[in-house]
């Protein structure tokens, strides 16, 4: 019997529409983890193009992989100007489960 051909699973596929977008970013940024935060943006950017958002942000694309990944680690700068390439902008509410 042989083995169906098959795939790694790569999310970015899956991440075809500004809602799509929103609800995985949402996702990364409750969790809080800074490196699925930054590998998250980098599903993003490579369902967008990785050129395209480089192009936009004025970074290099080989910069944006390798911040934009589970081991980078992002200035603010680089989230911020991939985030308003990509159309997106962080915004913050209070969280109703912390005191002050």
């Amino acid at each position: 019997m042989s083995k169906a051909p098959s795939r790694p699973f790569d999310s970015a596929d899956y991440i075809d529409t500004p809602e799509a977008v929103a609800a995985y970013l949402e996702a990364a940024l409750e969790d809080g983890d800074a490196q699925i935060i930054a590998a998250t943006l980098g599903d993003i950017a490579r369902s967008k193009g990785m050129a395209i958002i480089a192009e936009r942000t004025g970074l290099a694309r080989e910069a944006l992989y390798k911040s934009l990944s589970a081991d980078g680690n992002p200035r603010l700068t680089t989230l911020l100007g991939v985030l308003k390439a990509m159309g997106l902008r962080l915004s913050v509410t209070a969280d109703s489960h912390q005191a002050a």
